[in-house]
């Protein structure tokens, strides 16, 4: 089974438990603050991750950690099975698939909003509104600047991508002329 498929599959189990209990964004925030740990400390990483070193040596090092950093019971459940399961190394992708079905939940969508220049915060508060109306969900915008772009905006959100660019128009205006059409 593909890595993708068994991150989403521990996932969804989480935010179903989440669900359940009223407990999904503590489990947000304790997932992704031991994924930044694991990330921040490469040795920590190693000394969790690496098969060479003895099993219950590293279990009982991910334990200490989950204890340190004062966890909840379902979130060190959940992380101990990950590693009796030989599925630690999952860790990231777990936390991104887990952390868009917690937004899902809490009904906002992610987009990203690439533009040539830096937008004005006014025009990137109208952008947010209109596809928050267009979606029907709160929407987190995450901004990126292109200078490829020329003019314009791209934004995505999930699989739809809205592509007002000046680079994009200037290529169909390009291949309208090669199929002989009038622009």
């Amino acid at each position: 089974m593909k890595n993708s498929a068994v991150a989403r599959r521990y996932a969804k189990a989480l935010i179903l438990i989440g669900k359940e209990d009223g407990q999904a964004e503590k489990y947000r925030s304790e997932l992704a603050g031991m994924v930044g740990l694991l990330e921040r400390e490469q040795m920590l990483r190693q000394a969790i991750f690496n098969p060479v070193y003895e099993n219950n040596s590293r279990r009982k090092i991910l334990e200490t950690i989950i204890d340190k950093l004062k966890l909840s019971r379902v979130m060190k459940s959940f992380l101990l099975l990950l590693f009796d399961k030989g599925r630690i190394t999952f860790i990231n992708l777990i936390n991104e698939n887990y952390q868009k079905l917690a937004d899902e939940l809490k009904g906002v969508a992610r987009a990203s909003l690439m533009s040539a220049t830096k937008l004005s915060s006014e025009a990137v508060e109208k952008i947010r509104k209109s596809l928050s109306k267009m979606t029907g969900k709160d929407i987190f915008l995450e901004l990126k600047q292109d200078d490829s772009l020329i003019g314009g905006v791209v934004t995505r959100i999930g699989d739809l991508i809205l592509d007002g660019s000046i680079k994009t128009q200037l290529f169909n205006m390009k291949e309208s002329l090669k199929r002989g059409e009038s622009v």
